[in-house]
């Protein structure tokens, strides 16, 4: 067994969509659109084959903390070296957006980088030195 996909709401579909395309260059299917429940979608497939499902719908409430809580916490995406970490740090951290931590080797010994998206947090790591 494998897990298939990851699904996370976004307040601007198309602006999630234009990010993830930007800084980690992943190919899209067409929008799906339910005009009953007025869900909309994309799924952003990576490199590998790991996929992304973002979503949207207006009465998905914004909650933007970065406490910790019981569910999802972070995604984390898995970068080539430690060189791609900091390219990539650089380059979010040049465009405005918020670095939480990093970049840094863990105590358990991933090197990561810890940012915010909207409400969301991703994490950065070298999977290779």
């Amino acid at each position: 067994m494998q897990i298939d996909h990851v699904g996370m709401y976004v307040a601007d579909l198309e602006k999630a969509k234009t990010f993830f395309i930007k800084y980690f260059d992943v190919t899209v299917n067409e929008k799906y659109n339910n005009l009953n429940t007025h869900l909309e979608t994309y799924f952003l497939s990576f490199e590998d084959g790991a996929r992304l499902e973002i979503m949207t719908k207006p009465d998905v409430i914004n909650k933007d903390s970065i406490g910790l809580e019981f569910g999802y916490h972070h995604l984390a995406i898995g970068m080539k070296t430690k060189k791609d970490v900091d390219r990539l740090t650089n380059k979010l951290r040049a465009d405005g957006y918020q670095i939480i931590s990093g970049p840094r080797t863990t105590g358990d010994g991933y090197y990561e980088t810890l940012f915010k998206y909207e409400q969301h947090l991703i994490e950065l790591i070298a999977v290779k030195s």
